[in-house]
């Protein structure tokens, strides 16, 4: 069938509308309607090559929409199906078979590689292979082929076209606090920028009862946001001497726990140093293969304190994805409230605007 796609043919250049071939689903495969799909900063980073993906290649990987038609080993989800697509996994590595699939062995290959396990993409144009499968869906285009592994069934009554965020970047955010950081009630959290990653794990800790969550930004209108999202406190580093000693005096003693989004060297330094005694520093964020980070190891050691890389929030979308809709329908998670909504037609402005930071969660609707 014919599909039409954004595709990126250069690094740093916008995608071009194309209209593509889609392979007819195989046994084990699913075919997705799009409704919309999120723009998370790993689309950015992966369109300029912070990993060496293939090109040409179709993106996205915050896919929502309804189920067209499966394959015949297909039993999870059936035509009609509300559905989301998040990360992909191999189901059979240690980390798999032990139900962590944020740390599955072959992550980069089932995500990044541009293709099936077996080699193959089911994009085409004419005798071009165009590359597929990005996080198992490749979701920037009308129509989109996954499997159960990267599937999340959603109640028909959610807001679909809202929905596509939690399966990376929300999901990332809130997982983070909520799966891996697991703080108390009343304890307290700093949280270093404030895009879709972040905000969400300001929504998260306000949820769970931290009664102090600090924001950090260098973008005035995203700390606004974070404090009407739950930030008691917020701290635009540009116009702070001292950052960590701002968060010093705001707690007394450091913060139990920091999650650090950015992926800059410098900022996660920040936010180990910003501990208290045994607290515990989480981090995610696309950077650039190779890039390393100087930390006091003196610190670190003397005072207890903990750094702990994430993947994906250490979320199984099947449970933490239905749990996040449910949040947001009690009105304890309002994502909605990052959104802005783009035509399909203008991908490349949403991209432009995410990577400015004029918006925080762009996602960009499909044609009806």
């Amino acid at each position: 069938m014919q599909v039409k796609a954004a595709v990126v043919r250069a690094t740093h250049a916008p995608m071009s509308l194309e209209t593509l071939d889609l392979e007819e689903v195989r046994d084990n495969e699913i075919l997705v309607r799009l409704v919309a799909t999120g723009v998370c900063h790993t689309d950015l980073a992966m369109r300029d090559q912070a990993f060496p993906v293939p090109q040409p290649i179709v993106l996205g990987h915050e896919g929502a929409g309804v189920v067209e038609r499966i394959g015949r080993a297909v039993t999870k989800v059936q035509a009609g199906d509300h559905v989301v697509m998040s990360f992909n996994s191999c189901g059979h590595c240690p980390s798999c078979d032990e139900h962590e699939p944020t740390y599955c062995h072959d992550f980069f290959a089932s995500n990044f590689a541009g293709a099936r396990a077996d080699g193959t993409s089911p994009l085409s144009k004419g005798d071009e292979r165009i590359h597929g499968n990005f996080f198992g869906q490749s979701s920037f285009a009308t129509y989109s082929i996954c499997t159960e592994r990267n599937i999340v069934k959603v109640p028909s009554d959610a807001p679909l076209e809202l929905l596509g965020p939690l399966a990376c970047g929300i999901q990332t955010g809130a997982g983070a606090v909520i799966n891996v950081l697991k703080p108390r009630m009343g304890q307290s959290l700093a949280v270093f920028g404030s895009g879709s990653v972040g905000m969400s794990a300001v929504m998260a800790a306000k949820a769970i009862g931290l009664t102090t969550i600090i924001a950090v930004d260098l973008v005035n209108e995203r700390l606004e946001l974070a404090r009407a999202l739950g930030a008691t406190h917020v701290i635009n580093p540009a116009l702070t001497p001292d950052l960590v000693a701002e968060i010093r005096k705001i707690t007394g003693h450091g913060v139990g726990f920091s999650f650090e989004t950015t992926g800059v060297p410098k900022v996660l330094r920040q936010a180990v140093e910003a501990l208290a005694p045994r607290g515990t520093c989480g981090f995610v964020g696309a950077a650039a293969l190779g890039t390393e980070v100087s930390l006091d190891v003196m610190d670190i050691m003397t005072q207890g304190k903990r750094l702990r890389g994430i993947v994906e929030g250490d979320s199984t979308p099947d449970v933490f994805i239905p749990q996040m809709i449910e949040l947001h329908r009690q009105g304890r998670f309002p994502f909605d409230k990052l959104v802005t909504f783009y035509p399909f037609e203008r991908i490349n402005d949403a991209f432009n605007d995410s990577e400015s930071g004029r918006v925080v969660k762009p996602v960009v609707r499909m044609p009806k």
